[in-house]
């Protein structure tokens, strides 16, 4: 029990500690993206892996002619297909049946599942990586030792708080640039996620658009009349044609049904993927039009100063909005992020007053004092969050 507690208290120490050497710089959108989508793709990607290599991924039966071995790796490298289904016949599975004059529905997809999945969580990663290049560290920089420090020293607070709003006013207008990388990932996010369905719909055939859909329709439908869609995408059952030379030269052809075992696996992570894909999506395009909200209407910024941080004199937010631009107040918009609400109400007061009453000191402070503020760029990159 000691052992117990001795781990409980270290995992406690270190997300802690986490929670407050880690810059946040995105909104809960962007991590949707790289932190849960990504993980999503990641963890599909292991248990198709998982069950290929442990299970039997095929498993095709013949006439005997053709050894089972042989028939399984040739069945798995190339394709096996499908007919196209009537419920009006009698066949023992959808999808089976004599394939004279019918077209065939080829399934080749499979053996390239887990390595789609894998590339989709790399995609997924991309604009943020991107975007904490790009920030090089700039939050984590001007807000160290203002997070999670409650208990600060007064003395030791003001000065931190100072020394904020001071940098803050020096570079003041020069945030463009920075601001642009964000909404550049931001639309990045939202071309990544519809691309990805489109990719998915190329890859199965041009089955995965329509994949959910279809799955909620036949919940829907008479149990006697309905046709699975996952069956007609993922299809359990399939047939194979193995050519070879008979002992007169002429080529045989010997027909084999094909257990995919696999894809009852499959079938089940991409309804997910369906679903999740399409709720990202309008998570995504919601966030795009808040961030052009933001961007076009300061009546947009000049609420969210006043209800999300708090922030009510009336002066102090017309001050800011109307001398701020829109790389200044995402940085503003990030810092609130953070640190408590109360300290950055306390900076946005002071900042606010500053710009009002145009007390801006002409000279800045020297360098030693701001040595906070100014650390090695790429000590502080590494440490933000990931």
């Amino acid at each position: 029990m000691a052992v117990f507690g001795l781990a409980s208290a270290v995992a406690g120490f270190v997300k802690v500690r986490y929670l407050i050497d880690k810059a946040v710089i995105d909104n809960m959108v962007f991590r949707m993206h790289y932190r849960i989508t990504s993980a999503i793709m990641f963890l599909s990607c292991i248990l198709v892996t998982a069950n290929n290599l442990i299970g039997d991924p095929i498993s095709c039966i013949s006439d005997g002619a053709v050894p089972t071995h042989i028939l399984n790796t040739y069945c798995w490298i190339t394709y096996t297909f499908t007919l196209p289904y009537s419920g009006s016949k009698g066949i023992a599975h959808p999808g089976l049946g004599n394939d004279y004059e019918e077209e065939k529905r080829i399934h080749s997809y499979y053996q390239w599942v887990p390595f789609m999945l894998f590339f989709q969580g790399l995609l997924f990663y991309i604009p943020h990586w991107i975007w904490k290049n790009w920030e090089e560290g700039k939050v984590r920089m001007i807000s160290d030792g203002m997070r999670g420090t409650l208990g600060t020293i007064a003395d030791d607070k003001t000065k931190s708080q100072n020394r904020l709003v001071q940098y803050l006013l020096d570079t003041l207008h020069t945030h463009n640039t920075y601001s642009f990388g964000y909404f550049f990932c931001e639309v990045l996010n939202f071309v990544n996620v519809v691309g990805n369905i489109f990719f998915l719909d190329t890859f199965l055939g041009g089955a995965f658009l329509a994949y959910g859909t279809d799955v909620v329709k036949f919940s829907n439908m008479n149990q006697e009349q309905r046709t699975d869609p996952m069956i007609e995408v993922f299809p359990r059952i399939t047939k194979c044609t193995f050519h070879k030379y008979g002992a007169s030269g002429t080529i045989q052809k010997h027909d084999a049904l094909c257990v995919l075992a696999l894809n009852i696996l499959n079938e089940k992570i991409f309804i997910f993927l369906w679903f999740w894909f399409i709720i990202l999506s309008v998570v995504s395009g919601l966030a795009l039009v808040y961030s052009a909200a933001v961007i076009l209407l300061p009546s947009t910024r000049e609420t969210i100063l006043k209800r999300r941080f708090r922030f009510g004199s009336p002066n102090g937010v017309e001050a800011l909005v109307r001398k701020t631009q829109v790389g200044d107040f995402l940085l503003l918009h990030l810092l609130g992020q953070n640190i408590s609400l109360r300290v950055f109400g306390e900076v946005l007061d002071e900042l606010a007053r500053r710009l009002h009453l145009g007390s801006n000191p002409p000279s800045a402070p020297s360098t030693l004092e701001m040595a906070p503020i100014y650390p090695d760029i790429d000590k502080f990159s590494k440490e933000t969050e990931t």
